[in-house]
């Protein structure tokens, strides 16, 4: 069954959260998730809340920049949620935004190679190991969590060019796909992802989750055109979607039908009913949804 969640977009205030996280555990959507955009709301501060305040869906981050975090506090941080929150948070890592990582003086000479040392040591760290690595970016010098995760637990990495997407494949559990991803692009991320997995012969699942921009309502349609001219994506071909929750619906089954395993509705900037969205993604679009 193809997960069906929705973003809460971190143009929202921190405080609207707990309404919106509540509602979407009362509506039965799958997975709930938040981006920890600079300089807008932290993804682990508000993850915490957001469980705090439901019983059942899951939530995301989507993603975590490592430039920003030493890889042991990322652990530390992950292994917490998943021992109070067992089997609901979803954490995904990835490079950031280039610009936002020199703003703060965390920008990085080779973004793939602290990906990847990241990667390895994040997900050693949460499986119990302890660590010593000397790494370009990763050192760590005899290293284990007192509070590692009772289950095995997922890390993710949010991935756009060819050398992310195999490392994605190659050194994490899943990869998140941005809404600038349509169907052909999941299916062509899919083939790079399974290299990299092929060259570090693993045969376990990796989950792809791909956002999918997404506006309804009366100006559906102009909404979407203008936030996908806004990014600079408007010549692209079939991507975003606006209309009803049939047609939303048909839209998740194509990026499916490519290759995603959870789509992610992801809100324009600008959308007015925040709420209405939530309620149309759990009560009439994932009916739809196989």
């Amino acid at each position: 069954m193809t997960e069906l969640g929705a973003v809460f977009r971190p143009q929202l205030p921190p405080e609207r959260l707990r309404a919106l996280a509540r509602l979407a555990d009362e509506t039965g959507l799958d997975e709930l998730w938040l981006w920890e955009d600079c300089f807008r709301e932290g993804g682990i501060s508000t993850a915490a809340a957001a469980l705090a305040w439901t019983e059942r869906v899951r939530v995301g981050v989507g993603l975590l920049p490592v430039p920003l975090r030493n890889v042991a506090i990322t652990a530390m941080e992950a292994a917490s949620l998943h021992r109070m929150f067992p089997g609901r948070a979803i954490l995904g890592v990835g490079h950031g935004v280039q610009d936002w990582m020199g703003q703060v003086g965390a920008r990085v000479e080779s973004p793939v190679t602290l990906l990847r040392e990241h990667l390895l040591a994040l997900r050693a760290l949460l499986s119990g190991e302890r660590l010593t690595t000397e790494g370009r970016y990763v050192m760590l010098d005899d290293v284990a969590l007192d509070w590692p995760p009772q289950t095995p637990v997922e890390v993710l990495a949010g991935a756009t060019g060819p050398r992310t997407l195999r490392l994605s494949g190659e050194a994490a559990d899943g990869t998140i796909l941005t809404a600038a991803t349509p169907p052909e692009g999941v299916r062509r991320a899919r083939q790079l992802v399974d290299e990299g997995r092929k060259s570090a012969d693993r045969t376990d699942p990796h989950r792809i989750v791909v956002y999918l921009l997404t506006a309804t309502g009366p100006d559906a349609a102009a909404r979407l055109r203008a936030e996908l001219t806004a990014e600079g994506l408007a010549s692209v071909p079939d991507l975003g979607v606006a209309g009803d929750a049939a047609t939303v619906a048909e839209a998740v089954r194509r990026l499916a039908e490519a290759g995603a395993d959870s789509v992610i509705l992801q809100p324009t900037a600008d959308e007015p009913d925040p709420e209405g969205f939530l309620r149309l993604t759990a009560r009439e679009v994932r009916p739809l949804v196989p």
